[in-house]
């Protein structure tokens, strides 16, 4: 099983199979524009910049479920993040990562790499997932883990 049997939609609304992505390492990273961790689009925009030529793509799905962090529309997240953070890799629509509603390949990745404690739920936002080239997921980071103290597993990845 790998992440490339789903289909999501981007910020658009358009649907993307994620065997676009196949053959590359990806980072797939749960966002909210109002939140503390927010500045971690920097980050971000950092290491796709330094790995993207290598094979590398950071995937953001903004989340409004953790303190309602991301309550704009899909349009007004766009215009948010290309304001603010003027990131290049790609956005896709806003999702639900616990509960009933949670997508499917939201909990693909949170059964794959479970939390501290052994637990599936995604615990706040900027909860990020590597994965490898064969698409199965190698590491659970944690909102706290900065996108440049991943660099190096993303490296030996790549």
């Amino acid at each position: 099983m790998s992440i490339y049997q789903f289909t999501v939609l981007d910020i658009q609304g358009n649907p993307v199979s994620l065997e676009k992505y196949k053959n590359k390492v990806l980072l797939i990273v749960n966002t909210a524009s109002r939140c503390g961790f927010t500045p971690q689009y920097t980050g971000l925009e950092k290491l796709y910049e330094q790995f993207k030529d290598e094979g590398f793509e950071v995937l953001a799905f903004p989340c409004n479920q953790f303190g309602q962090q991301e309550p704009g529309s899909d349009t007004e997240i766009q215009s948010f993040c290309d304001v603010n953070y003027q990131i290049s890799f790609p956005l896709f629509s806003k999702i639900e990562v616990n509960g009933d509603n949670t997508i499917a390949l939201y909990q693909y990745l949170k059964s794959s790499a479970k939390g501290i404690l052994g637990t599936e739920k995604i615990k706040w936002n900027f909860t990020k997932f590597l994965i490898n080239r064969n698409g199965e997921v190698v590491q659970r980071y944690a909102p706290q883990d900065k996108p440049e103290k991943i660099a190096n597993a993303v490296q030996e990845l790549l």
